[in-house]
């Protein structure tokens, strides 16, 4: 009696129908809309610092000690969320996340002390945020794409510049008019409404629906990951024996400090302190949220084509150029040269996300997503540090100035640890777990 053979999986991406467009691209769009309904909560701590200082009397340093333990546990969640990612499916981590972020918003409505702003909003927002981090777009890229990744992490990358976009004239127009307590509670709401997208229409795995990746080749999803938490240190400490791992780390968090620590924390009220309107300056950062997401899928772009560490140590060199300007630009009101800076930044923003995470993928291969989020916990302490550090220089000298130098000088610290990132041999680039 003659066996039938059994039917192989395809091993490419299916040829797609006239008019018909890949699985893949959907569930990025599934993601964009995430990250972007998420980025409310990144668009309120530069908003808060002035009206808490106001109403509570509490100081800057202790305003930006919570916004610095937010952004501290956004980055040391994210490896771990990456890990939990594989073992339980991105739909369930990042429906979950979205939930914390939420509770933790809306239970700011009723804190009385200090204490109580650090814990909901510096631990629960935190730890929600860092849970759908860039780590999260690093899986889904990972995942549902071997073709158009560096331009596919642009565009994921940018929906938090989008999602800035959306909600920082509309947060610094509530704060201005009604209180802080509305914006809390449009954040609140904003990561809610995106929890049925996750839920229904995310998939963790093309296989799922028996497909190949996005220009790659069929492979059965594998089997669940138990032990994320050992298997996210037991990564960490093979990636700490390597000098990419550290170089990479530096580079970030110089990153993180120069944007989310300094610019998306203390630019409103810095341009409050030179007599610009709360609603003027977020508008700008607004405008750099614009200009980002053009940036950022240009540097997507760039890094299918060109050497990736070449990208960082330019995107870093005119970043500090840039920030040793910025205050001799603050005014009243806004005037050209802002606006030229302003546009400037706004396309250097996070431009350095795509080559940081092909650097990451060229060197450490499977574990490229969780090495990523150990580089992006770098990111955010950098950031913290500047967010505390800075409310504190404020405090001190009544001047932001010497911030803006000394983040410059960084950022060209950070170009040339850039350029001294060694490349991988394409040969052996993709068996560092082996």
């Amino acid at each position: 009696m003659t066996q039938t053979a059994p039917i192989p999986a395809p091993t490419t991406t299916p040829p797609a129908a006239p008019g018909r467009i890949h699985r893949a691209w959907f569930v990025a769009a599934v993601a964009f809309v995430t990250i972007i309904g998420a980025a409310a909560f990144a668009s309120l701590p530069g908003l808060l610092i002035e009206p808490l200082h106001e109403e509570f009397d509490w100081s800057r340093g202790t305003i930006g000690l919570a916004v610095s333990v937010n952004l501290a546990l956004y980055g040391l969640t994210a490896p771990f969320a990456a890990a939990l990612m594989d073992r339980f499916g991105i739909r369930r981590v990042v429906a979950l996340a979205l939930l914390v972020i939420s509770g933790g918003t809306v239970a700011t409505l009723w804190m009385t002390e200090s204490w109580q702003l650090v814990l909901f909003w510096g631990v629960l927002v935190g730890l929600g945020s860092g849970s759908m981090a860039l780590a999260f777009a690093a899986t889904v890229t990972n995942r549902w794409f071997t073709a158009r990744r560096g331009l596919v992490t642009g565009i994921l990358t940018a929906a938090g510049a989008s999602g800035q976009l959306i909600f920082l004239p509309l947060l610094s127009w509530l704060v201005e008019h009604h209180g802080w307590r509305p914006a809390a509670v449009t954040v609140c709401l904003a990561a809610l409404a995106v929890v049925p997208f996750v839920w229904l229409l995310l998939r963790d795995h093309p296989a799922d629906l028996g497909l190949a990746p996005y220009g790659g080749t069929y492979a059965q999803r594998p089997a669940p990951v138990a032990g994320a938490a050992r298997r996210t240190v037991a990564v960490l400490f093979k990636a700490a024996r390597t000098g990419p791992f550290w170089l990479l780390a530096g580079t970030f968090a110089i990153c993180g400090a120069s944007t989310n620590g300094l610019v998306k924390t203390h630019f409103v009220p810095a341009a409050h302190d030179h007599g610009m309107p709360v609603t003027a300056a977020a508008g700008l950062l607004a405008v750099i949220g614009v200009f980002d997401v053009i940036g950022t899928i240009a540097s997507g772009w760039f890094t299918d084509r060109f050497e990736a560490r070449r990208l960082l140590a330019v995107y870093y060199a005119l970043r500090g150029i840039s920030l040793l300007f910025l205050p001799m630009l603050l005014a009243p009101s806004v005037h050209p040269p802002m606006v030229f800076f302003i546009v400037f930044y706004g396309l250097d923003w996070v431009a350095t996300v795509p080559p940081t995470i092909a650097l990451c993928r060229e060197h450490y291969g499977e574990d490229s997503a969780i090495v990523f989020g150990w580089v992006l916990a770098s990111h955010q302490v950098g950031a913290a540090m500047v967010a505390f550090l800075g409310g504190l220089a404020r405090d001190a000298f009544g001047s932001y100035d010497l911030v803006w130098y000394a983040s410059g000088a960084l950022c060209a610290m950070a170009a040339l640890m850039a350029m001294v990132i060694r490349r991988r041999p394409a040969a052996v680039a993709g068996v560092a777990a082996a």
